[in-house]
């Protein structure tokens, strides 16, 4: 199993640890009455160097306005009773990340090792607990645990718990459980372990995380922050922070044996297990995340590695990208009429430049009584509309023919009558369907790998996509987006282009293509390179909201008009992912948007 390695020294004072209460004197106000509800906590800063680091600062939620400097020193909740550290690292590039867990102070390894048996005896008990519900699982796993355990001072001479006649024991136990507990530990002669109340909790922790949970994992995963977990093989796991970015944990992995037995318990858990002759996985999480897992060193020289990649619960909204500095106000403006229109729009973009994320955030353009149909391999998407079908592929063993592909799911939509077609990212023939889809009238959003319009054209042209290149003025709008060195230094995520794909000349055999709006990134400002010059504002969607062609150019007042309006929500806090749909189609039934 993978080691927790604290990246500093644990100080003593005259051979002892430090008191408790010199550090709570330390401590704010607001970090005193955290730590006075989770002791551990304190047990925690007890153990590490503030003369070396000082004291770390504890926020109860973050976001991107946090300013710690080069050094951060910050402690932050995951979810009740667990913390997150996030400590810098002065001889290295990147800074460590620490989980802060009920018992990661404490010491239950024989405690949890004894209950482990216990439970193999209490297997009738606890069921056929892969046909269970999450939360029925749970339920078994501490019915089980407070059967084997009891809160010291419980037991009388006997061997019995105290109490019962229909009330609950100390430890949370009803007179039904104390009638199993009877039958347990009296058929089998089994004395119950005599814990405290803080190993009781310790214990739950325990078995619901590595039980039901990912393990060590499990506080990585809860965090809302992170983005990525990749374990590269031996060595420790790394993660990527929305605010931190790039981060070492504390967990490591010392053995290949315990890598591959921690990789094999993982796939088992997502029910997709691995082995030598199927070393690679693709399946998602029960929280929506997305995880690949690739077995042994036959395949990988530094042996078994796995990526979890997060998604949000309520994805970012047009206005939080905004507020990012994805795009601006007018680019959004832009895209709304082109999409509310029925242009056909790619994201593209490299591998973590945000193409997702974005395609997610456009969709509250889509008309709010539009029918979606979404595709996808892995599901990513979210989509605000109530009328939205959600297919992904189903595959079962690689090189197999069975199943069913996202090119089967795409001609199946065709059929669906949908308004929008989404299709989570172009990779082969499914491509040539979706150009298909747009000949015969169906608007189409997906992502693409790639980083121009010249390359995206010869992706789609060429093998194995294939698509005719008198097809490919179907594509009205390509996004360009790319993770980028912003001026401040840092790192960011930004729509680079944004590009009109105007036409193709079969007799010079060329395309050509409008750009109408750029990222400069020198001042980190968009210009409108398009304003007064954009093919398809003019003879694409300015016919279709009724405007005649000796006043085409009121278009680009709509930009404004528009951009003002995004404006205005946000300012008034409306940036909520659904909440942002509900206002935008009350706005387009009465004629404002």
């Amino acid at each position: 199993m993978p080691e927790f390695i604290l990246p500093f020294r644990i100080p003593e004072k005259d051979g002892r640890r430090r008191d408790s209460c010199n550090i709570l004197s330390l401590l704010s106000k607001q970090t005193q009455e955290v730590v006075d509800k989770h002791p551990h906590l304190l047990e925690y800063l007890n153990m590490m160097p503030i003369d070396d680091y000082g004291i770390p600062k504890f926020y109860d939620k973050l976001d991107r306005s946090v300013v710690v400097g080069n050094n951060p020193n910050l402690i932050y909740p995951i979810k009740e009773g667990v913390f997150t550290h996030i400590l810098y690292d002065a001889g290295d590039g990147r800074n460590t990340y620490i989980p802060i867990e009920p018992v990661l102070v404490d010491n239950l390894d024989r405690l949890m090792n004894e209950i482990e048996i216990r439970l193999l005896e209490m297997a009738d008990q606890l069921g056929d607990i892969s046909v269970k519900t999450d939360n029925e699982r749970r339920d078994a796993f501490l019915r089980c645990v407070d059967e084997i355990c009891v809160l010291k001072g419980t037991l009388n001479a006997s061997g019995r718990k105290n109490g019962g006649n229909g009330k609950r024991s100390a430890n949370g136990s009803s007179a039904a459980g104390l009638a199993l507990l009877d039958k347990f530990q009296f058929n089998n002669k089994v004395r119950p372990l005599e814990v405290t109340r803080r190993q009781l909790n310790g214990i739950k922790y325990l078995i619901l995380r590595d039980k039901l949970g990912l393990g060590m994992l499990d506080p990585l995963v809860w965090d809302k922050y992170v983005e990525d977990v990749s374990c590269s093989g031996l060595g420790v796991i790394y993660l990527e922070h929305k605010i931190f970015h790039s981060l070492k944990t504390v967990i490591n992995f010392s053995s290949s044996d315990d890598l591959d037995q921690f990789v094999m318990r993982l796939a088992e858990r997502i029910r997709r297990p691995v082995s030598v002759h199927s070393p690679i996985v693709d399946a998602t999480l029960p929280d929506g995340s997305r995880i690949n897992i690739v077995y042994g060193s036959d395949v990988s020289k530094r042996g078994s590695n796995f990526s979890i990649r997060k998604f949000s619960e309520t994805p970012l909204s047009v206005l939080e990208i905004i507020d990012m500095g994805t795009c601006d106000y007018k680019m959004a403006a832009y895209l709304s009429i082109m999409i509310g229109e029925g242009m056909n729009v790619f994201v593209c973009g490299e591998t973590a430049s945000g193409k997702t994320t974005t395609l997610n955030a456009l969709t509250t353009f889509i008309h709010p009584n539009a029918k979606i149909v979404s595709i996808e391999d892995t599901p990513e998407l979210q989509v605000p509309h109530q009328n939205w079908i959600r297919e992904v592929v189903s595959t079962t063993k690689e090189n197999s023919e069975s199943g069913v592909t996202m090119f089967d799911l795409l001609k199946a939509a065709l059929r669906q009558r949908p308004n929008e077609i989404i299709i989570g990212e172009i990779r082969g023939a499914e491509g040539a369907i979706a150009f298909q889809a747009m000949q015969t009238g169906h608007s189409v959003m997906a992502t693409f790998h790639a980083a121009s319009v010249e390359r995206l054209i010869q992706r789609m042209t060429g093998n194995p996509i294939n698509v005719p290149k008198t097809y490919m003025d179907n594509l009205n709008l390509a996004i360009f987006q790319q993770a980028v060195k912003l001026p401040s230094g840092k790192m960011g995520r930004r729509m680079t282009s944004i590009n009109e794909i105007v036409g193709y000349d079969p007799v010079s055999q060329s395309f050509s293509f409008v750009e109408s709006f750029r990222w400069d990134p020198v001042s980190d400002k968009f210009i409108f390179t398009g304003d007064g010059n954009s093919y398809l504002l003019e003879h694409k969607v300015a016919p279709k909201l009724g405007i005649p062609p000796h006043k085409k150019r009121r278009i680009y007042a709509e930009v404004e008009r528009r951009a003002r309006i995004l404006d205005k929500l946000n300012l008034q806090g409306v940036k909520n992912f659904y909440d942002l749909l509900k206002v935008l189609a009350k706005a387009q039934r009465e004629g404002l948007f």
